[in-house]
């Protein structure tokens, strides 16, 4: 354990105490915070807004993006716009964060849970097929779960840790069963899945700029579509739902206060322009990762086959619990921040009684999965 703890001191040139990850400022953030101060323009009307929403789009190869307050209520929006309603059923998987969840939960959908991939730690098409075949029927264009008699219309695979899933296979198994694809992509930003940008594959994707992401304005998300349609609404309900007007305050419907502010927009503009040379840095501490764990027989995660990831969290996979738990004591005992990947959702209070399949790829990980520190070396 010593060892390892040497080693990644050594790769982050530092003695002192290493955080999982932190954000680096390196670019115009400054400068371009000062001059939104300047212009007064500090809420969600401004500049920065437009200009990041319109870069981002063309930076994922989407159509259209609406920058939201963070990440969960991109995919809370995300998933009213695919026309999720009250005690409609969403299917997704155990291992994730609890904002995937969550997002269902706001809504009064309820989730189902379906295992992930050995090698992608993302939901498993399989898993999904079986699960459809076994429990689902389609009537009136509508899929049915036989066992509650909800409608399933939702399914929301998320990218662990910038790792693609399947996300193709899924895309085809939803298109059957008349289900919407909507993408967690909180953490996938700069991640490939055959050359296609992760979050733009189904109906709507979702991302997050939280203060531990690739890029950062301390909180923030953003919606991805090409349906210029749910483009609309998705500004709409996100602005309160308020009818365009010089002076008038005219709502048409419940809307979300969940634009995302100028002064945050101006820092994911600088963050952006910084994007290549971060994914660079991560990429090339991932290779230096990978030598180092494989060369002490331990399974350093790297991405699935027809992917390029971002490797957003560095992750190892240990021998078992005992394993696990001897790495994150010693670890974090002498100065090197890590972390076990998330309890399962299906263990939590609140989504115990969801329906679920067999998970053991999902509860492999869970004893054995460990974050280590992943910031941009600079």
């Amino acid at each position: 354990m010593q060892k390892i703890v040497d080693f990644i001191k050594q790769t982050f040139n530092t003695q002192e105490f290493i955080p999982l990850h932190e954000p680096r400022f390196i670019g115009n953030e400054k400068k371009y915070l000062n001059d939104c101060i300047d212009s007064t323009f500090v809420s969600s009307v401004g500049k920065y807004v437009a200009t990041f929403e319109k870069e981002f789009a063309r930076t994922v190869g989407s159509k259209y993006a609406i920058a939201t307050v963070n990440g969960t209520a991109a995919l809370h929006i995300s998933l009213l716009l695919a026309d999720v309603k009250k005690d409609d059923e969403v299917i997704t998987q155990p291992l994730t964060f609890i904002a995937t969840c969550n997002a269902i939960s706001y809504i009064g959908a309820k989730p189902i849970f379906v295992d992930v991939d050995l090698d992608t730690m993302g939901l498993s098409p399989e898993s999904l097929k079986n699960f459809l075949e076994q429990n689902c029927e389609i009537k009136e264009n509508q899929c049915i779960n036989q066992t509650t008699g909800k409608v399933v219309k939702a399914c929301v695979p998320m990218h662990t840790f910038g790792h693609p899933c399947r996300i193709l296979e899924i895309k085809d198994i939803c298109d059957i069963w008349h289900i919407a694809l909507v993408e967690d992509a909180a953490e996938s930003l700069g991640s490939y899945y055959k050359d296609k940008h992760t979050g733009t594959f189904g109906k709507v994707g979702a991302f997050s700029f939280n203060g531990n992401k690739i890029i950062t304005s301390g909180g923030g998300g953003v919606i991805v579509t090409d349906d210029e349609a749910l483009a609309k609404r998705a500004k709409h309900i996100t602005t309160t739902a308020k009818i365009p007007h010089p002076y008038e305050y005219v709502h048409d419907e419940i809307g979300y206060n969940y634009r995302l502010p100028n002064l945050n927009a101006a820092l994911l503009v600088a963050q952006l322009e910084q994007l290549d040379k971060f994914l660079a840095s991560k990429r090339d501490l991932a290779t230096k990762y990978k030598e180092f764990f494989s060369s002490n027989n331990i399974n350093f995660i790297t991405e699935p086959k027809d992917s390029k990831s971002n490797y957003w969290l560095q992750a190892v996979l240990l021998d078992d619990l005992k394993q696990r738990n001897d790495f994150l004591e010693f670890t974090n005992k002498n100065g090197v921040m890590s972390r076990p990947i998330w309890k399962l959702m299906n263990e939590l209070e609140m989504f115990k009684d969801c329906q679920c399949t067999d998970l053991k790829n999902s509860k492999y990980f869970e004893e054995r999965v460990v974050n280590i520190p992943s910031s941009v070396i600079l």
